[in-house]
């Protein structure tokens, strides 16, 4: 058994496949949307957007208040866990009109759909290279095999190889790269529409500013 895991797991045949791979996708997405691509493996784990959202809409109501009580000016003071949130925050609070936070906020979920998109790209094409790769190395393999079918001892390593190498592509395609890129693109949806929700109430209530009832604070006596 040890051995069988031992000829499975070659490195050699694992790393040119591995390696075609990437290369083939890197030249597609281009090396900045391959750093991001596995950045985004940390969130990959740790993102939850049911609790982004659920903070998200907590925060609203916080905004609301600060709104009604003092004006949008003042709602860069309240603090936010999320990038996205604390940005938001802060352009409202300094935006000019309505427009210019809507603006801002469509082109900020604009860059960010992108973004997603070509992270998703590169792990897609990633899954589509990996069988290609494997099935050069079975080409490979067999070249070798029917090269040396005078020497018998030269056979089955050659077919090892052709058959290691069609594993290995079928692995990273289907038991990593394509999962890989179904959950990334599970979450950026999930996460966009959180923000889009968060941006579409912020741009009514920055409407709504110019007419807003706007008490004073009474200081303590």
């Amino acid at each position: 058994m040890t051995d069988l895991i031992g000829h499975i797991f070659a490195p050699l045949p694992l790393l040119a496949v591995t390696l075609g791979a990437g290369l083939i996708a890197l030249a597609q997405s281009g090396a900045k949307t391959a750093a991001n691509a596995f950045a985004a493996l940390i969130p990959l784990l740790r993102a939850d957007p049911e609790d982004d959202r659920d903070a998200a809409r907590a925060l609203l109501f916080k905004v609301e208040a600060v709104a009604e009580l003092r004006g949008l000016a003042r709602t860069d003071r309240l603090q936010a866990s999320h990038p996205f949130c604390a940005d938001a925050l802060n352009t409202l609070a300094n935006a000019g009109d309505a427009e210019h936070f809507e603006l801002w906020a469509r082109q900020a979920l604009d860059d960010r759909r992108a973004r997603h998109a070509r992270v998703v790209a590169f792990w897609n094409a990633l899954a589509d290279a990996a069988p290609a790769m494997g099935m050069a190395g079975t080409i490979l393999g067999l070249i070798g095999m029917f090269a040396g079918m005078r020497d018998p001892a030269t056979i089955g390593p050659s077919m090892a190889l052709a058959l290691m190498t069609t594993l290995h592509g079928m692995v990273l395609a289907n038991a990593v790269a394509g999962p890989i890129a179904n959950r990334l693109a599970g979450l950026s949806e999930r996460e966009l529409a959180w923000q889009e929700a968060l941006v579409d109430r912020m741009i009514v209530l920055a409407r709504r500013e110019p007419g807003m009832l706007r008490k004073p604070v009474r200081e303590a006596a």
